[in-house]
């Protein structure tokens, strides 16, 4: 039987992916490098005997809806949740992109935006970011009175960046742009400010989250949005019926017993950007500030040393960052993610005798 081909307009797409490598320290995935509470643990090892594994979960997510409404300050109906981050995006681009609609991103970005804005059938358009990956509110209100767009997005602390977006180019995005504002806060706990200040019922804005990396939840897939309660429920239009399943329902919220345990793990993680960048300071590399539980670097082209040589370098050390060096804007660039205390020392160790 002849293959039925793909949609024409995805056969030059790639699926998103990163590298995996059986190495001792995986530092590409921006995942949490601590487990999560070991009570945690059995408190969800005991939930699986309390689900009535026969019946379809709780289609509108009550209890987990409501414990993050509680941790926001927020109202229930003004949650939504879904499987991963990912899919929330993939909710409002279904919701209110798709043919005929556009789609405005900031370059280099994370790359789901564009990509899931391609598999609905969205066009999509790029502003630029200077040559320090900042962005201008001239650039901002550019893209948008050329484009029009239905959905933009701006991801604050930015990814593979790092960099936090000043409150005003925010506030600019979401006076000029005449359609959903997306502000994608997966790494917000690493950073100085949020964006859910900015929340209201008058505005199409919204801020999504995840639990993958603060939480050390990446494995359970569960992200979220907080946004107005008409949006909210505009999702519960297109995403599929019971999407979400009873256990991680409830992992998400014995989760958020445990905040004090996340801001611990969060001030650890910081403690290791901070030792990474201080080393980077001391090596001919070139970095940006970070807010993240990462940081992009690159080495400098007086090294002689190419981005890709020195991600092998790593590499034959047992140690795996992120290549970036194949996206728009980030020639030679690497993108390491912060570990354990150990972790780091051993790629700064290795950063070391590799660049000396």
């Amino acid at each position: 039987m002849a293959r039925f081909p793909l949609r024409s307009d995805l056969q030059v797409m790639q699926g998103y992916h990163s590298v995996q490598v059986d190495v001792p320290i995986r530092l590409n995935t921006n995942e949490a490098p601590f487990s999560p509470p070991a009570q945690w643990l059995d408190e969800v090892a005991q939930a699986v005997h309390s689900i009535e594994w026969n019946r379809y979960p709780d289609r509108a997510a009550t209890e987990l809806r409501e414990g993050i409404a509680q941790l926001h300050g927020v109202n229930a109906n003004q949650v939504f949740v879904a499987n991963g981050s990912n899919e929330v995006l993939q909710s409002i681009l279904l919701a209110y992109s798709g043919a005929g609609r556009t789609v405005a991103t900031f370059a280099p970005t994370y790359q789901m935006h564009a990509q899931i804005a391609k598999v609905v059938g969205a066009n999509v358009v790029e502003g630029s970011r200077n040559a320090d990956f900042t962005l201008n509110a001239q650039e901002i209100e550019r893209v948008v009175a050329e484009s029009n767009p239905a959905v933009s997005f701006l991801c604050s602390p930015n990814n593979p960046t790092g960099i936090v977006e000043p409150r005003a180019n925010i506030e600019t995005l979401i006076k000029v742009a005449p359609g959903v504002v997306v502000i994608d806060e997966a790494y917000a706990q690493f950073s100085p400010w949020s964006a859910l200040e900015l929340i209201n019922e008058e505005s199409p804005v919204v801020v999504t989250r995840t639990f993958s990396k603060t939480w050390s939840m990446a494995a359970a897939r569960l992200g979220y949005l907080v946004g107005p309660s008409w949006l909210v429920a505009d999702l519960e239009a297109v995403v599929l019926p019971y999407h979400l399943d009873a256990f991680k329902q409830r992992a998400g919220v014995l989760a958020l017993k445990y905040v004090g345990d996340m801001e611990s793990r969060v001030l650890d993680i910081i403690a290791g950007r901070n030792a990474i960048e201080s080393c980077f300071a001391g090596l001919q590399v070139d970095t940006w500030p970070s807010g993240a539980n990462f940081v992009l670097f690159r080495p400098q082209a007086t090294t002689g040393i190419t981005g890709k040589a020195l991600w092998q370098g790593l590499l034959d050390k047992g140690i795996l960052v992120r290549d970036c060096s194949s996206w728009e804007g980030l020639a030679n660039c690497l993108r390491v993610t912060i570990g354990t205390s150990q972790e780091n020392e051993a790629f700064i160790s290795a950063m070391k005798e590799i660049m000396k």
